[in-house]
C-alpha cells in the first residue's frame, strides 16, 4: 500500500507551543470572556443600583485638660504618663452606660420595617416621590402585600414574652387604621387600633402612626437589650482625629441617614452629660473629704496657739533670736510642704492602692522632704532648752496656719467648681450625614470590581477547559501514533443544519436533498472530501479489493456524515458507488437518501432478500445504497457468516467502489470483522473529542486483528489560535467559487 506523505512535522520548543497553546485558548475563548466580563459588569451594575445605600452620620467631640481634682495631681499624672486620654473616653462613649441609655431612650431594642418585593421591591420605594403627605405608591402587579413607597409604622411600645425575644414577627395593616400581629407560623397573636394600648397573649402593643394600605406587611421585632447594645457598641466607630489632638470623630452607618443622626446626637448628649456629672461627683467627693479635715485642723491649730502663749508667759520669753529663726522658717516650709503631701497621699489612698506608681513616687518625694526635716532638726538641738521649746511651738503654729489656710482657700474652690462644672468635653459638631453621598455601595468601584472579576473568571474558565480538554485538536499528535492523516475536513454549519433539519422529520427534509455535497457543493467539508477522493483513487490502486471501511473510535464522530459524502463525492464523478450501512444497530443512512430501513444488510445475510431487492437506488444515478435493514439480535454473528463475504465477492465486479459505514471499534467488533474483508480501512476521529489514548487504542484493536488501518480523517475541524499546528504548518481552509452574476 502506498503511505502518504504528512504535511505535518514536529514542534521544535515544547515551552513555544504551550505559550502558544494558552494564548490561542484565550483568543479562542474570547466570546466566553468577553460574555462573562459584560455579564458579570451588568450584575455589578444592578447590584450597585437596586442595594439600599447606607449613609454614614459624623460627629466631633473635643477632650480639654481636665481641672478638677487636688492641687498638684495633675502634675503627677504627668509625671508618670500613662494611657492617652482619647483612648479612655473613647471606650466611655462605647460603655454600656451611654450606648444603653441611649438604646433605651430612643426604643432601638424594638424595630419595625416594610416587607419590600425580593430584589427590586427596595429600589421602587425608594424611587417613589408623593406628591402630598400621606400618598402611597400603587402596587405593582397588584401585590397590595408589599410596601412600594410612602408607607410607614411607628411603635410606641412593644412588650413581647421572653420566648418571643429576638423573633420577628408580622404586623398586617387593616382597614379604619386596624392592624393584626402574626407569628411566624402564621398565628394571629393580637389585633387592634392605631393609638391604642392592646394586650393579648403577653403582648402588650401601642401602635402610634401606621401609614400602608390594607394587607400591606411589615416585620417587627423586640430585640434583647444587650444584644442591641452589643450591636450598637460595634456598629459605633470612635477614633481620634491625630494623636493627643484631644479630638475624637463619631460615626455610624445606616440606610436611614435621619437614623443614624438620631442615634449619634443621642450618644452624644449622654456622653456630655455623663463626663459633667462625673466631673461634679469629683469634685465634690474632694470637697467632702476636706470638710472633714477642716474642723480636726482647726482644733490643732487653737491646741498650738494657746501651748505657745503659755510658754511664753511662764519663761517670760517673747523674742526668738535671729539663727533660730532661720531655722523656723525652713522647718516651717518643709512641715507645710509635708503636710500638704499627706493630704495629697490621704487623696490617693481614697481613688488608688498603695501599689499605683502615682502613690509611690508621692511617698518617695514625702520621704525625700522628711531627709531634710531631719537634718534641721540637728540643728535645732544645739539650740539652747528655751529656744528649742519656743521654736517648736512657734512651728507647730504656723505650719498649722498654713495648712488650715490651704485647705480653707481649697474648699471653696471646690465649692465653686462643683456648683459650676460643665465637664472637660464639648461638642464641637453636632451629627449629620451627607444625603447626596452614600457611603455603600461605591458604585463605580463595584462596577469596576464586578468586571474585573467577570474577565478574571473568564480567562480562569477558558484556561481550565483548555487543561481538562483531551481531545486531539493537532493532527500531528495522531500522525504520531502511525496513522497519516488522509484529511483534515472542517466543521460545517450547513451540515449541522442538515443534521437538525434530518432529526426534526421538517417539511424542508423530506423536500431538499439532505446530502451536503448535493445541498452545498462549494461548502469547505466538500471541498476537504474531494481532496480525499483525490487521495484514495492513488491509494486504491494497490488494495486487495474495491471495499473501503469507514469506522471510528467512538459514536458522534462524523463517520456516517464522511462516508455518505464521500460516496456522493466519487459518484459525481462517473463511478458507480455502494454505500453499505453495516451499522445493524443504529445505522440512519437510509434517512439521509429519504429510504426505508427495512430490506436491508442484515435481511440479505440471513437471506430473507437477495442482492438486487436489498440495493436501493438513491437520488444520484451512480450511488446505490443498501441499508441496515431489520435489527437483527447477533450483527457481529451475521458479519463473520460466510454469507458476508459471499455477498462482498459477488458485488465486486459491479462497483467501482464499495463503501461500508461501520459502528465504533472500541464499542463493538463488527468494524474488526468488515476491515478483515476490506482492502482499504479508514479511522475517522472527531477535533477537540476523541483523545491520543481513544485514537491508539482504536489502531491497537484492528492491529490485533492483523487489521492495517490506512489512515484517519480528521473530522469537524473547528479554526482555533490554540490548534497552532495548522497556522504554523500551512494546513489551511480557503472558499474559491465562482460568483454569481
Amino acid at each position: 500500500m502506498q503511505n502518504i506523505t504528512s504535511p505535518y512535522r514536529n514542534q521544535s520548543s515544547t515551552d513555544e507551543i504551550d505559550l502558544a497553546v494558552l494564548f490561542g485558548a484565550l483568543i479562542d475563548g474570547k466570546w466566553i470572556i468577553a460574555g462573562l466580563t459584560l455579564g458579570f459588569a451588568l450584575l455589578g451594575m444592578t447590584y450597585a443600583i437596586l442595594t439600599t445605600p447606607i449613609y454614614q452620620a459624623n460627629a466631633l467631640i473635643q477632650i480639654e485638660e481636665k481641672s478638677g481634682g487636688l492641687a498638684g495631681m495633675s502634675e503627677l499624672s504627668d509625671v508618670f504618663g500613662g494611657p492617652s486620654k482619647a483612648v479612655t473616653e473613647i471606650e466611655l462613649i462605647k460603655s454600656r452606660a451611654v450606648i444603653g441609655q441611649a438604646v433605651t431612650n430612643l426604643k432601638l431594642d424594638t424595630v419595625a420595617a416594610p416587607n419590600y418585593f425580593p430584589v427590586f421591591g427596595e429600589w421602587a420605594a425608594r424611587r417613589f416621590q408623593p406628591e402630598f403627605a400621606g400618598e402611597l405608591a400603587l402596587p405593582w402587579f397588584g401585590l397590595v402585600e408589599y410596601a412600594w413607597g410612602g408607607e410607614e409604622l411607628e411603635i410606641f411600645q412593644l412588650h413581647v414574652p421572653t420566648a418571643y425575644l429576638d423573633t420577628p414577627l408580622t404586623l398586617v395593616a387593616g382597614a379604619h387604621d386596624y392592624f393584626s400581629l402574626y407569628d411566624g407560623n402564621d398565628e394571629q397573636l393580637l389585633t387592634g387600633q392605631v393609638g391604642q394600648q392592646v394586650e393579648q397573649n403577653g403582648f402588650r402593643v401601642q401602635i402610634a402612626r401606621l401609614q400602608a394600605r390594607p394587607g400591606t406587611r411589615f416585620t417587627v421585632a423586640r430585640n434583647r437589650l444587650l444584644n442591641t447594645i452589643m450591636y450598637f457598641q460595634s456598629e459605633l466607630d470612635a477614633s481620634e482625629r491625630a494623636k493627643d489632638s484631644g479630638i475624637i470623630s463619631l460615626s455610624l452607618q445606616h440606610a436611614d441617614h435621619q437614623y443614624a443622626i438620631r442615634v449619634l446626637d443621642e450618644v452624644s448628649r449622654l456622653y456630655v452629660r455623663q463626663n459633667v456629672e462625673r466631673n461634679s461627683a469629683e469634685a465634690a467627693q474632694s470637697l467632702q473629704f476636706l470638710r472633714e479635715q477642716l474642723p480636726q485642723v482647726r482644733s490643732e491649730l487653737e491646741r498650738y496657739e494657746q501651748a505657745l502663749n503659755d510658754f511664753q508667759m511662764s519663761s517670760r520669753s517673747v523674742d526668738i533670736s535671729i539663727e533660730t529663726q532661720s531655722v523656723l522658717n525652713q522647718i516651717i516650709e518643709l512641715d507645710t510642704l509635708i503636710s500638704e503631701q499627706e493630704l495629697k497621699r490621704t487623696e490617693l489612698q481614697r481613688r488608688f492602692t498603695g501599689e499605683h506608681p502615682s502613690y509611690q513616687i508621692l511617698l518617695e518625694q514625702t520621704q525625700q522632704l522628711q531627709r531634710q526635716r531631719n537634718e534641721l532638726s540637728k540643728k535645732v538641738d544645739e539650740l539652747p532648752e528655751t529656744q528649742q521649746e519656743l521654736l517648736r511651738l512657734s512651728r507647730d503654729v504656723a505650719v498649722t496656719t498654713e495648712v488650715y489656710t490651704a485647705m480653707l482657700n481649697r474648699s471653696q474652690e471646690l465649692d465653686v467648681l462643683r456648683a459650676g462644672t460643665v465637664g472637660n468635653v464639648r461638642i464641637i459638631d453636632a451629627a449629620d450625614a451627607s444625603v447626596s453621598r452614600p457611603v455603600k455601595p461605591r458604585k463605580t468601584i463595584v462596577t469596576i470590581l464586578a468586571t474585573l472579576f467577570g474577565g478574571f473568571l473568564g480567562v480562569a474558565l477558558v484556561l481550565l477547559r483548555q487543561m481538562h480538554n483531551r481531545g486531539v485538536e493537532n493532527p500531528e499528535l495522531i500522525e504520531q501514533l502511525g496513522l497519516p492523516v488522509y484529511a483534515a475536513i472542517p466543521f460545517s454549519k450547513d451540515q449541522e443544519h442538515l443534521e437538525k433539519q434530518m432529526r426534526s422529520n421538517s417539511r424542508a427534509a423530506q423536500r431538499d436533498s439532505l446530502i451536503l455535497a448535493l445541498k452545498n457543493p462549494a461548502d469547505l467539508a466538500v471541498e476537504s472530501l474531494r481532496r480525499l477522493r483525490t487521495s484514495l483513487h492513488f491509494a486504491h490502486a494497490e488494495a486487495m479489493n474495491n471495499v473501503l471501511m469507514i469506522s471510528g473510535p467512538s459514536p458522534s464522530v462524523g463517520k456516517s456524515f464522511v462516508a455518505v459524502n464521500l460516496a456522493a463525492s466519487m459518484a459525481q464523478t462517473g463511478q458507480k458507488i455502494l454505500l453499505i450501512d453495516a451499522d445493524m444497530r443504529k445505522g440512519y443512512l437510509n434517512k439521509v437518501f429519504r429510504l426505508p430501513a427495512r430490506d436491508g444488510l442484515s435481511d440479505l445475510l440471513t437471506a430473507r432478500i437477495d442482492i438486487d431487492t436489498a440495493i436501493q437506488r438513491t437520488e444520484m444515478d451512480n450511488l446505490h445504497l443498501m441499508a441496515r435493514g431489520r435489527i437483527p439480535p447477533n450483527p457481529s454473528e451475521l458479519l463473520m457468516h460466510e454469507n458476508f463475504r459471499r455477498f462482498l465477492r459477488e458485488i465486486d465486479n459491479r462497483y467501482d467502489l464499495i463503501i461500508i459505514d461501520t459502528p465504533p471499534v472500541l464499542a463493538v467488533t463488527d468494524a474488526s470483522i468488515v476491515g478483515r474483508e476490506a482492502g482499504i480501512s479508514l479511522l475517522v476521529t472527531r477535533f477537540g473529542q476523541n483523545s491520543a489514548k481513544e485514537i491508539e487504542a482504536a489502531k491497537r484493536c484492528f492491529e490485533q486483528d492483523d487489521i492495517q488501518l490506512k489512515g484517519a480523517i480528521f473530522n469537524a475541524v473547528i479554526k482555533k489560535s490554540s490548534a497552532y499546528g495548522y497556522s504554523q504548518y500551512g494546513h489551511y481552509f480557503y472558499e474559491y467559487k465562482s460568483e454569481k452574476a
